[in-house]
């Protein structure tokens, strides 16, 4: 593979240094009337929203808005036919409250209670931005009955739709907004360290869902196996307490036998790179050994059974990584979380399906790592393909039977024994 190294900012395209805005959390049991600042929102579902033969609500909750804002909330309701399906949301400014604006969000008859509550984070974070609020506050009209189990995970799903639904990835644009949402108060949810502790977890797995997202954004001349590679170092720099990185280059690979992986490699410009990070826990106390291991395509043309025709989505193919940012974005929040007892190894074969006179043909053989032959008969397999001897290495490793791997763009996470869909994080 005598190939020179393409330039990773091929284009001259840069990425904008951007600063990750920080939200501020906090848990707080106060009345409503009385919290200051810009949004003052209300999650509210359709049964909320029933009024009597005064057209005045039932819900105490709203009855209470409503009684200091003289009616106004309950009128501008009936006006706009807001009533509480999911989806519908109303921002309103109205007189009366130490909030300058007042917003009702639905949430449907709340059938799913964790996706109805991150849309209600995500709702106040969108009126953040079209309003360039600073500091929201956002509450339930009915958390009265709700298990203490349930307030953490509400409120868990609540800021993770904040934190999401804030961040915009502006790194590749000439020009763009900073996101002005400085602090979020979550109330009527309890308060104390469990709910604290809960809130700090929930914004350590936000830092890795949107470090995998950020990874999937970057087009295929900027984010190539070498940088995905040392976007990798970089995670077990930060959190070089609990995470280490072992980058094999194209020597090394053909040492541990790897074909069919240097196979769908072998005709690009820019080496494979294959990616190792280990998490240890504090203590080292280990019970349990597990893997995840990622589909890395930076880029994937198909090979010689080229993407082609309508549907092909050949121009979407940098996606064809997001399994590696899926297993990455992980590697982040454990080095932020630090679970114990438990033992992880990150494994993602990065390269590029490409095209050229050293490149893979259909009808090639191939050996993997565990001594297998492979008969290629189309090119554009080349996801299986280089799994085949990332999941060989993994079992190398010692982990346990419910080893898992990501692939197929990120999209699910296989299980030996199950089918696990994370979409919903890394979508």
């Amino acid at each position: 593979m005598a190939h020179s190294i393409a330039r990773a900012t091929l284009g001259l395209t840069q990425p904008n240094k951007i600063e990750v805005p920080k939200i501020l959390f906090a848990a707080k049991e106060i009345d409503l009337v009385e919290w200051k600042g810009d949004i003052l929102a209300v999650g509210v579902t359709e049964k909320d929203m029933a009024k009597d033969e005064n057209s005045k609500f039932k819900n105490s909750t709203l009855q209470n808005l409503d009684s200091h804002l003289g009616g106004s909330l309950s009128e501008a309701s009936t006006e706009e036919d807001f009533t509480g399906k999911a989806g519908q949301s109303t921002i309103l400014r109205l007189p009366g409250l130490g909030s300058k604006r007042v917003g009702l969000v639905g949430l449907g008859s709340a059938a799913n209670p964790t996706t109805a509550y991150r849309s209600l984070g995500e709702a106040v974070a969108t009126a953040a931005k079209s309003s360039l609020a600073s500091n929201v506050a956002i509450t339930l009209a009915s958390p009265k009955g709700l298990s203490a189990e349930t307030k953490l995970s509400t409120a868990s799903a609540i800021a993770t739709g904040a934190v999401l639904g804030t961040h915009e990835d502006n790194r590749f644009k000439s020009e763009s907004n900073k996101p002005s949402l400085k602090s979020v108060d979550i109330l009527g949810l309890g308060t104390g360290p469990e709910i604290e502790k809960k809130l700090k977890y929930t914004e350590d797995v936000c830092a890795g869902i949107i470090f995998g997202k950020e990874l999937v954004n970057a087009p295929a001349n900027v984010l190539t196996p070498a940088v995905l590679a040392e976007e990798a170092k970089r995670i077990a720099s930060l959190y070089s307490d609990v995470l280490s990185a072992t980058i094999l280059d194209v020597e090394q690979c053909k040492e541990l036998k790897m074909g069919s992986y240097l196979a769908v490699a072998a005709a690009s410009a820019n080496p494979p790179h294959f990616i190792h990070l280990c998490y240890k826990p504090p203590g080292g106390v280990v019970k349990s050994k597990l893997a995840l291991v990622g589909k890395g395509l930076t880029f994937d043309s198909g090979g010689y059974n080229i993407k082609t025709g309508p549907g092909c989505s050949i121009e979407l193919m940098k996606f064809d990584m997001g399994g590696s940012a899926a297993v990455l974005g992980a590697a982040k929040s454990l080095g932020q979380i630090k679970p114990a007892g438990v033992e992880v190894h990150f494994i993602v074969a990065a390269c590029e399906n490409m095209i050229s006179g050293t490149g893979m043909r259909p009808g090639d053989i191939v050996t993997a790592s565990n001594g297998k032959t492979i008969e290629v008969n189309n090119t554009d397999a080349e996801g299986r393909l280089t799994l085949a001897d990332a999941l060989v290495y993994a079992c190398n490793q010692g982990v346990e039977k419910d080893t898992v791997h990501a692939g197929d763009g990120g999209q699910t996470l296989v299980q030996v024994k199950a089918r696990v869909d994370i979409r919903g994080a890394y979508d």
